[in-house]
């Protein structure tokens, strides 16, 4: 068997679970349900599969905050944008940045931020550019 995971520290995986079934529609794979600190869940995101661990400071397992979010993030495509971030919005996250749309490169994108210190940014796809014209685009847009 192979494949990719994705793990996050999470300092309640229930709580963020039911906050992303709030925003997206995902698969529940495994979900424990042991005291604070021991529980995790695995779901699947438009086949992605990730893993949340509660923050346990014995395994050394110790989650972001919102104060000092991690230089990672996730970048979701979703189908209906404006749909996606005001499910996420309504649910308590933080808009970071707004449903911006980008003709140009024939997409649209947000950035939200949650309350386990996790940033997701959303994208949703009008058209297909290539790599090269977003490129051209890019350097156009620099040197002006």
């Amino acid at each position: 068997m192979v494949g990719v995971e994705i793990d996050m520290v999470i300092t309640d995986s229930l709580k963020a679970l039911e906050l992303y079934e709030k925003i997206f529609d995902l698969q529940r794979v495994e979900v424990a349900n042991f005291p604070k600190g021991e529980n995790e869940v695995i779901f699947t995101l438009y086949g992605v599969r990730f893993h949340m661990l509660d923050e346990n400071p014995k395994f050394s397992l110790k989650a972001p905050n919102p104060d000092e979010p991690k230089s990672i993030w996730f970048n979701i495509l979703v189908p209906d944008i404006k749909k996606t971030f005001s499910k996420a919005i309504s649910a308590g996250c933080t808009e970071l940045q707004p449903v911006t749309e980008l003709p140009d490169y024939g997409v649209s994108n947000a950035i939200f931020s949650d309350a386990f210190g996790y940033q997701w940014m959303l994208h949703q796809m009008h058209k297909e550019v290539s790599f090269e014209e977003r490129t051209r685009l890019w350097e156009e847009k620099r040197d002006s």
